[in-house]
């Protein structure tokens, strides 16, 4: 096997890497050529690629390519939405606009997510897949910070992956509003009770402030922790204050889903317009913070919404 010829764009550095591919091609690449070797080789490939492509296969990607086509929503509608989403935040919780990228492994490192479902790039980082997993990041480098107990932040973007093409109702690309919140844990639940009511409390009235005229519910269901299911009953939902009325808070003793993704306990958020329900939401605890800090007391509480399906819901 040999390398391609050098052109004259091609740097000393590329042809050196090109060098070591040739003589062992896949001990290099999977473990002989460090990271910036790595990334001057993808580089020089992917300036190549991009040299050779014409209008015509370019019109042709655009068109077939799930992953670069324009979202189906409407930006008129989503981004008032999102904006009204903004207003209603707390100011305990500390708004965040994110890079469109994280470094590579910033999903799977932490949860059990195939990096097949990551769009990976050439500089060793990958798009944002889920911008919780992002701001778990940031929220264990403020956790560091001498006298910071508890991090609150908020962030709202749109995450690419790597759906399924013939899953129903999945798409590559669509927009999130995410909360993130850690801190050590107290004993007794304590800690975790105070993360799930600063969430709960922002999203119950959340979807009152959206949605008056409809009905929404969010479940929450905890995963053999009794002292939490205590905390929820003695803390939480009294620390909620009078709910509106078109929104309910109910446990889902018979949930499953997500059972080793989230910790001690998941949420559920759904609304709708009459009588029939949709999934808008999700969230619960993860390890996250307690991995990134090595301190298996840190707590991390994770929630968001999809926008553009909310944003369905309010036209209809």
């Amino acid at each position: 096997m040999t390398g391609p010829a050098q052109s004259p764009a091609e740097s000393a550095a590329a042809a050196r890497v090109w060098r070591q591919v040739t003589a062992g091609p896949r001990a290099a690449l999977e473990q002989g050529l460090s990271q910036s070797e790595l990334r001057t080789l993808l580089l020089e490939v992917s300036r190549r690629r991009a040299a050779a492509v014409s209008p015509a296969q370019l019109m042709r990607r655009w068109r077939q390519d799930r992953y670069v086509q324009p979202a189906a929503s409407d930006p008129r509608l989503v981004w008032p939405l999102e904006a009204r989403l903004w207003a209603l935040l707390p100011a305990e919780f500390t708004g965040l606009d994110l890079s469109p990228v994280a470094p590579l492994g910033t999903c799977s490192a932490l949860g059990p997510v195939s990096q097949d479902r990551v769009i990976s790039t050439v500089r060793g980082s990958e798009v944002v897949s889920d911008l919780t997993n992002v701001l778990a990041l940031e929220a264990a480098v403020r956790r560091k910070r001498p006298g910071v107990s508890v991090v609150h932040l908020a962030s709202c973007h749109r995450v690419l992956r790597g759906q399924p093409f013939d899953a129903p109702g999945l798409f590559q690309h669509f927009r999130l509003f995410a909360l993130v919140s850690s801190a050590r844990d107290r004993g007794s639940a304590t800690t975790e009770a105070a993360l799930l009511t600063a969430h709960l409390r922002y999203w119950t009235r959340m979807l009152a402030g959206l949605l008056p005229g409809s009905r929404s519910a969010v479940s929450y269901t905890v995963f053999g922790f009794p002292a939490l299911r205590e905390r929820v009953r003695d803390t939480v939902l009294p620390g909620l204050g009078p709910l509106p009325e078109v929104v309910t808070v109910q446990e889902d003793p018979e949930r499953s889903r997500a059972l080793g993704y989230y910790q001690r306990c998941a949420l559920r958020i759904d609304a709708g317009s009459g009588a029939r329900l949709r999934e808008v939401g999700d969230g619960g605890f993860t390890d996250w913070t307690a991995q990134l800090l090595g301190d298996a007391k840190e707590r991390c509480l994770i929630s968001c919404v999809a926008t553009e399906r909310l944003a369905a819901l309010t036209r209809s």
